[in-house]
């Protein structure tokens, strides 16, 4: 799944366009695109910060990018799995519900 560079903008552009254009044009375009950071890297960075938070809202837009970004099932468990320790059971469970729902999304 390539990323949508109109994915803010389609989303919540009717109600929010300047909050749709900056998330378009200066993160995914601008700070996700950096060289300093592979995609794979921003992506575990993005996914322990939702995790840690419990933001199970941008979950699984995040775990499916982190597919694209290289990542596979067992990667994204054991991160999870990982972050339990500093980000807590509930947290973590949570996600592993969420990657769940992604995954049988994605099953034929």
């Amino acid at each position: 799944m390539a990323h949508d560079s109109h994915y803010a903008r389609k989303g919540i552009g009717d109600i929010a366009p300047k909050l749709a254009a900056l998330t378009d044009e200066v993160l995914f375009a601008d700070v996700w695109s950096r060289i300093e950071l592979r995609p794979r890297e921003r992506s575990i960075a993005t996914l322990a910060t939702l995790v840690a938070l419990n933001r199970t809202g941008q979950l699984p837009f995040h775990f499916k990018r982190a597919r694209d970004n290289g990542l596979d099932d067992g990667e994204l468990v054991e991160l999870v799995t990982h972050l339990a320790f500093y980000a807590g059971w509930p947290c973590a469970f949570s996600a592993i519900g969420v990657l769940r729902q992604v995954q049988a999304e994605r099953a034929p």
